[in-house]
């Protein structure tokens, strides 16, 4: 017989059990936090402690935890039909989804292609630039450009347009090549574009992905959308198709809805997930501009493109993607992004200079501060741990990036809740002030 779980157990040791997490060492992590309900910006812990939720769940929250509106149209959904096979059939909150963001996209997008999270949105892109090439006769044209400090996803086509690191090492030999360019931070982008030429010479070239104006796990650096649009300029004069991938960025996280929206020379294709269902269920869609869609059109079954996944264009996931555009587009969202972009830019214009503090990014709602320990930037920096720990003993979720520390909190975070994220950073300074590189973190932190 099955074995049932232990009553005496609490919530979290029964997951130790069971579970294996994202991104853990398992034998060394503590115990996770045992989550049992959302309240806008709020995560309640199982013993009733609540944690003001900084980075959106992984960026995936935009309007807040259980939302009203979209767990209606969610609750809607699954009483009329809650899966359908997608090749052969369709339903209305898919044809809904893609008008609606088609509508709203930068006009080079023309059609939608749906899968199930982050990095399968890329696996497609990837897959249609190649495939696209072959159907036109040039299938030696299969390689990709992208930026050195990139993260496109986990499997293994965005594991290869992705920066080589520890992560992904142990795969390194089964990943295809890909030219790497630098990223065109402010004062490089001569340098950047004279390497983007260079390699533009090609042949071979096929595609040029990249994470629009913020480079996520990188440590949220930013550039300009004035020479990212040169680099598409010049990559289409050479017929090399781009692909913006917008997992991060999309739904209003820089600004405006889209990061690409900011750009004067458009993308071929566009990824997206994360905050495409407003973080209520997982999925991901790729969109392309007409030409590269009409390039699978023929009599020739061979020319499709053979992907998918068996929840294609789920009809729960898709009426939770159009309950969270709807919102996204009202007004009072768009005053809480406005303010919460207000508030971000007051608070770097605070910490910009400030002895501990190597640098602040801000872009929309997105804010980062890369504190400077007396030592290099690293994602595996010993500071990481403390950080982490000081935000959550102020009942705070904060994910850092070593000694980069970012919020991307929720859409709905007040003024008041944003103040209780920046005194939590402006406590990271103090720690990082008595930081030297032999201490021990953990005494400090005590202390």
């Amino acid at each position: 017989m099955p074995t049932l779980p232990d009553s005496t157990l609490s919530l979290a040791e029964r997951d130790h059990a069971v579970l294996w997490h994202p991104y853990t060492q398992m034998q060394t992590a503590p115990l996770p936090i045992p989550i049992v309900r959302g309240e806008g910006s709020w995560l309640i812990a199982e013993d009733g402690t609540r944690y003001l939720d900084g980075i959106s769940s992984w960026w995936v929250n935009l309007h807040g935890h259980a939302h009203p509106h979209i767990a209606a149209r969610v609750s809607e959904q699954l009483r009329t039909l809650e899966h359908v096979l997608f090749a052969g059939f369709t339903h209305p909150t898919a044809v809904e989804l893609a008008e609606q963001l088609l509508a709203l996209l930068p006009a080079s997008q023309a059609r939608v292609f749906y899968s199930d999270n982050g990095s399968t949105a890329v696996e497609v892109a990837l897959k249609m630039v190649l495939q696209y090439f072959h159907n036109q006769g040039q299938p030696e044209r299969r390689t990709f450009l992208c930026f050195r400090d990139s993260y496109h996803g986990d499997t293994f086509g965005a594991m290869a347009v992705s920066s080589r690191g520890a992560f992904t090492q142990p795969f390194w030999p089964l990943l295809f090549d890909v030219e790497f360019l630098e990223v065109p931070v402010p004062g490089r982008e001569a340098e950047v574009l004279a390497q983007l030429d260079a390699l533009l010479t090609r042949p071979d070239v096929a595609g040029f992905i990249f994470e629009p104006l913020v480079l996520g796990t990188a440590g949220m650096v930013m550039y300009e959308p004035a020479v990212l649009s040169e680099m598409l300029r010049r990559c289409h004069h050479h017929g090399v198709l781009a692909i913006s991938d917008e997992v991060m960025t999309g739904f209003g996280r820089t600004g405006p809805l889209f990061a690409s929206s900011l750009l004067t020379e458009q993308p071929d294709m566009m990824c997206f997930s994360k905050g495409l269902t407003g973080g209520t269920l997982a999925m991901g869609l790729t969109t392309c501009a007409a030409p590269i869609y009409e390039a699978f059109l023929s009599q020739d079954k061979m020319r499709a493109l053979f992907h998918g996944h068996s929840y294609t264009a789920n009809p729960v996931a898709c009426a939770a993607a159009l309950a969270s555009l709807e919102l996204t587009r009202a007004d009072e969202c768009t005053r809480q992004r406005q303010q919460m972009e207000a508030a971000h830019a007051a608070f770097r214009q605070e910490t910009e200079g400030q002895p501990g503090i190597r640098a602040v990014r801000h872009r929309g709602t997105i804010l980062a501060v890369e504190y400077d320990p007396g030592e290099g930037t690293s994602y595996f920096s010993r500071l990481r741990d403390a950080f982490y720990q000081l935000a959550l003993d102020h009942h705070v979720v904060l994910r850092p990036l070593g000694n980069v520390v970012y919020l991307l909190p929720p859409y709905c975070t007040t003024p008041a809740e944003l103040e209780l994220l920046y005194a939590v950073l402006r406590r990271m300074r103090a720690l990082v002030l008595d930081f030297t590189p032999a201490a021990n973190l953990p005494e400090i932190l005590h202390d």
